[in-house]
């Protein structure tokens, strides 16, 4: 049945208005992005086959195109709202830490931030966590990104973003897509060559993250810094 024609207190969008979106579920929150079905099935239905495949929203995040072709009605337009609404989501969990500017204690605090960023993408992204001398957060700035091999940023860029910002210190965070957390022998040199560089400019290099999947591993608490 079309959702238009369901008791008023039944309706996913009316519902949200009335009692406060954190009182619906995913397919319902997904349905009011979708706004229409197609004929036979409410956005409501289409939305369920949609979490039905996909399981939850973070999987959904970085599939390609050809894996929504499947879904009759599903076309780029409704593809663009929700990846947009997901991009909205991770921007949230940023904006609220630099606007906040907590303070870091923890590489967790560091993973908890940029986690949700990093921790899917399908190329190797750094970047850098810049902090006031309480190691409060400054700002985040991407340095740069590209394919596995090609990732590796110079730590002229890493610092230039840093003396900008009037940073005391900073803390490094990279994603490796294959999901394995360890640092590899590239990343170990780096690390290197990123705190020495900082002794120099007198710049504390604080910690170096990776992330990976729903892990994460830090230099400084292996004690590698």
């Amino acid at each position: 049945m079309n959702i238009k024609l369901w008791p008023p207190e039944d309706r996913p969008r009316e519902k949200l208005l009335r009692e406060g979106e954190h009182r619906l579920s995913n397919t319902e929150l997904l349905a009011i992005l979708l706004r229409t079905g197609v004929k036979g099935q409410s956005a409501l239905d289409l939305a369920r086959k949609v979490l039905d495949k996909f399981k939850n929203f973070r999987n959904m995040a970085h599939t390609g195109s050809n894996a929504w072709k499947e879904f009759k009605g599903l076309g780029l337009v409704k593809l663009a709202q929700i990846r947009a609404a997901i991009e909205i989501g991770r921007r949230l969990t940023e904006e609220g830490f630099s606007e906040d500017r907590p303070k870091v204690v923890s590489a967790k605090d560091v993973a908890t931030m940029l986690g949700p960023r990093l921790r899917d993408l399908k190329k190797e992204v750094f970047k850098a966590v810049l902090l006031n001398p309480q190691n409060r957060v400054i700002d985040t700035q991407e340095i740069t990104c590209g394919t596995v091999d090609q990732a590796f940023p110079i730590s002229r860029e890493i610092f230039h973003a840093a003396i900008e910002k009037f940073a005391a210190a900073l803390i490094c965070v990279h994603n490796h897509p294959s999901g394995n957390c360890r640092p590899s022998l590239e990343d170990k040199f780096f690390t290197t060559e990123l705190v020495n560089a900082g002794k120099t400019l007198n710049i504390r290099v604080l910690d170096h993250i990776i992330i990976a999947g729903d892990g994460y591993f830090s230099f400084k608490d292996e004690g590698l810094i």
